[in-house]
């Protein structure tokens, strides 16, 4: 791979499994011992690109494209079935919400979200404050995650994954989060991000947020590659698309 590029996605295939009805298909396997009621979805069918260090990419592409699929195989989440992806340092894909735990506080969790992402217990206890604040919860951080509203677990799943400061940065619909107010402190947290990362790959279905914040766009649609260039260009062709 080139040393100016951050990203290499090569003739990119990803395949996985669904079971149409699961707990019917899991009593098949276990009595008949077959695999029926399986469904092959090939999410990405053959995509390569390449993202230089510095661009800022956006993704688009309507429900079940394979934007997030591609965005979880980038950061190693996911194992292709074929094709290589290569990149120049270890992505950092927004969300640590598999992290944290419903019986826990926010501040408690706070500290875990910042442990799983490999930080020191000094660097959580500079850090936990700022987090804090930063979620604009106040006094609810003193109750368990689990009585949160959505929006209010999304600001906090926001606020700790955005504490780090990777060199490349994957975002897969985080400024979609809580009021107008903390999108407003988001798209700042971003912009901070986004001076000291560097590469940037940004899944949204906002065409708006995307065109302000990348200067290239790739369009997903069934798997496949549709286009990729200019940020209006791609725009344009992906609107006339979905009417």
């Amino acid at each position: 791979m080139s040393e100016s590029l951050a990203i290499s996605v090569r003739d990119l295939y990803l395949d996985y499994e669904i079971y149409e009805d699961r707990r019917a298909a899991i009593l098949e396997r276990l009595v008949k011992r077959e695999g029926t009621g399986r469904r092959l979805v090939r999410a990405l069918k053959g995509v390569t690109f390449d993202v230089a260090m510095g661009e800022s990419v956006g993704i688009i592409g309507s429900n079940g494209s394979g934007k997030s699929t591609l965005m979880s195989a980038i950061a190693g989440l996911l194992p292709p079935t074929s094709g290589d992806i290569l990149v120049s340092d270890e992505p950092k894909l927004l969300g640590v919400g598999a992290t944290l735990m419903l019986g826990a506080n926010g501040y408690t969790n706070i500290r875990i979200g910042l442990l799983a992402l490999g930080m020191s217990s000094d660097e959580v206890d500079i850090l936990t404050p700022e987090i804090a604040e930063f979620t604009g919860l106040g006094e609810a951080l003193d109750r368990p995650f689990k009585t949160y509203s959505s929006g209010m677990r999304a600001r906090l799943h926001f606020a700790i994954a955005t504490s780090v400061r990777p060199r490349i940065l994957l975002i897969d619909e985080a400024l979609s989060v809580g009021d107008q107010a903390f999108k407003h402190k988001s798209r700042e947290r971003i912009d901070s991000l986004l001076e000291e990362a560097g590469t940037l790959l940004f899944v949204s279905h906002s065409l708006n947020e995307v065109s302000a914040m990348c200067s290239r766009v790739i369009w997903l649609e069934q798997g496949r590659l549709k286009a990729d260039g200019p940020p209006d260009r791609v725009i344009s062709k992906y609107e006339a698309f979905a009417g």
